[in-house]
């Protein structure tokens, strides 16, 4: 099993950033992602990223707005991005100065790349995320 990590510091309160990163039907269609649609609402929901010709299909299995934590798995091997039998989570914390550090994990099994190249696109997933947040919390 293969683990990737982002560890970063946000320039806002820890509750502006999980309204943004919490929400898990809030992906924009743009760059890799070519398409998105979600049903339910809440844990249990799942999400439909079109993305390199393939879909990526994920569950939200915990989302508690006390502790600023999600986690969420990809349900479909099949999925283009280097992964199986995915989970990730997220925690972000205050930092006690209207700044946050968001923890991004996740955990699988190399799939169709090197495990290193694998655990480069998760990190570049989640670096990228969290980046989108904080420049979603500057405008």
């Amino acid at each position: 099993m293969s683990t990737a990590q982002v560890t970063k510091m946000v320039k806002a309160p820890a509750d502006a950033v999980w309204k943004v990163l919490s929400n898990f039907a809030a992906i924009k269609v743009g760059g890799p992602i070519e398409s998105f649609h979600y049903e339910g609402e809440g844990v249990g929901m799942v999400r439909t990223i079109g993305m390199g010709g393939g879909k990526v299909i994920e569950r939200l299995d915990v989302h508690d707005a006390k502790t600023r934590t999600f986690a969420y798995t990809i349900l479909n091997d099949d999925c283009p991005l280097p992964f199986s039998n995915y989970s990730a989570s997220v925690n972000i914390n205050d930092n006690g100065d209207s700044t946050s550090t968001v923890d991004w994990v996740g955990t699988f099994e190399a799939r169709g790349a090197p495990e290193a190249d694998a655990i480069k696109v998760a990190t570049g997933i989640y670096a990228g995320a969290i980046k989108g947040a904080q420049l979603a919390l500057e405008k």
